[in-house]
């Protein structure tokens, strides 16, 4: 039996009289890659962000844990020293501060100088064309090299959580590959993700299980392969 990473039960959040979350129950267990799928508007950036504690105010209630501890009332600010790392939807990257600056700011849990030095130059790697832009401020990429940036970031605190929110969005088909390839790779690396994405199919080709996300409230669950040849996600999110 997996050991679950993340624990969340009965999770409701509400905004005045307008319920954005209904009692969603999920679990990500050690090492998986957990995606939850569904239309805009379902609530599943709400259910990230009640995660992170980065909700503006609201009704919450329910329990969600991470690695058996309470999230309630959590600093969000600290999570990342307790290596839980979030890429939010839109990127969030320092505008103002250039590529190498934004990673450093990733890793500023961390005092291993080497480890942090080896870690930038990995990411370089992986996105050589962040390396080409190292000294370029973050405001002036592209959408796509933003979004490789906020997920590079990310990752030099070595998370043992990482939350993805809509990572593909708004990329061209060529980075939204790329993107994917990186979150198949980091999830073969034993990492544990939870990704809410709108390319339902690119996130069942990629995930171990997935949940469905309708309205607020969880209408599906399963072994992600499954849930590729189920008809009624065929027809709701695959286009067959």
């Amino acid at each position: 039996m997996l050991e679950n990473v993340l624990n969340i039960a009965g999770l409701k959040v509400a905004y005045g009289g307008i319920k954005a979350v209904k009692g969603v129950d999920l679990t990500v267990g050690k090492g998986e890659l957990v995606t939850l799928i569904g239309a805009n508007g379902a609530g599943k950036t709400t259910t990230l962000k009640a995660i992170t504690g980065t909700l503006p105010p609201c009704k919450v209630e329910g329990e969600i844990t991470y690695l058996g501890a309470s999230l309630r009332g959590a600093q969000s600010h600290r999570l990342v020293q307790q290596k839980l790392a979030m890429v939010p939807e839109g990127r969030g990257v320092f505008t103002r501060m250039s590529i190498h600056e934004n990673l450093l700011m990733g890793a500023y849990t961390r005092n291993d100088k080497a480890g942090i030095a080896a870690d930038i130059e990995r990411w370089y790697t992986v996105f050589p064309r962040l390396k080409e832009r190292s000294a370029q401020l973050a405001g002036t990429l592209s959408g796509g090299e933003q979004q490789m940036l906020a997920m590079a970031r990310a990752l030099m605190c070595h998370p043992t959580l990482l939350l993805l929110d809509e990572p593909s969005m708004g990329l061209a088909p060529i980075m939204v590959e790329k993107i994917f390839e990186v979150i198949r790779d980091v999830s073969s690396q034993g990492i544990t993700i939870l990704l809410v994405e709108q390319n339902a199919r690119l996130a069942l080709q990629a995930a171990h299980r997935g949940y469905v996300m309708e309205s607020g409230a969880i209408t599906m669950s399963g072994n992600a392969r499954d849930m590729l040849d189920d008809p009624r996600v065929q027809a709701a999110y695959l286009g067959e």
